[in-house]
C-alpha cells in the first residue's frame, strides 16, 4: 500500500465522523506498511477537546504497541494537524505524518504555523497535500451542509 492507499483510508475514517456529526476528519497510524490504530473526530460525541482523530488514533496506537513511544510509525490524518496534535506527534516520536488538506487557519504542520520545524530532540518528517481535493471537498461540504441547516 502507498501513501494514497492510507489517505484513503483516513478518508473513510473521517467520512465516519461526519455521519455522528462530528468534523470530518479521520487519522490512521501505520507501523511497517500495517495499520495499528485510526481515529475520528469525536470531540463532541466525547465531550472532549483533545478528542481529535489524531490524538485518538495515538492513544489506540500506544495500547496496541504497549508503549508511549511511536518510533517507526506514521500517521496519515485528512486535514494539517493543529499545535495540540503536532506536540503529541512529536512527543510520540513518530517518523511521519502525512495530511491531505492544509489548514491556513489553525494548521501547525506549515498553514498558520509548523511546530514540526521547532528544534526538538526527536524529528518528525512532514509531508501534506496527498489526496487534499478529496479531503477538502468532505470538509467543505460538511460545513456548508451545516450552515444550510442552521439557516433552515
Amino acid at each position: 500500500m502507498d501513501d494514497q492507499d492510507f489517505m484513503a483510508l483516513a478518508l473513510a475514517e473521517a467520512k465516519q465522523a461526519g455521519l455522528r456529526g462530528e468534523v470530518p476528519v479521520g487519522a490512521i497510524v501505520v507501523k511497517g506498511g500495517e495499520i495499528i490504530a485510526s481515529g475520528s473526530n469525536a470531540v463532541i460525541e466525547l465531550c472532549d477537546p483533545t478528542a481529535h482523530a489524531e490524538v485518538l488514533a495515538l492513544r489506540a496506537a500506544g495500547q496496541h504497541l504497549q508503549n508511549y513511544r511511536l518510533p517507526e510509525c506514521e500517521l496519515y490524518v485528512t486535514l494539517e494537524p493543529c499545535a495540540m496534535c503536532a506536540a503529541a506527534m512529536i512527543h510520540a516520536r513518530m517518523s511521519r505524518v502525512v495530511f491531505g488538506a492544509s489548514d491556513p487557519k489553525t494548521g501547525a504542520a506549515g498553514g498558520l504555523l509548523n511546530v514540526f520545524d521547532t528544534t526538538f530532540n526527536h524529528q518528525t518528517t512532514v509531508q501534506g497535500g496527498v489526496m487534499a481535493d478529496e479531503c477538502s471537498t468532505l470538509l467543505k461540504d460538511f460545513f456548508k451542509t451545516k450552515r444550510a441547516l442552521s439557516k433552515g
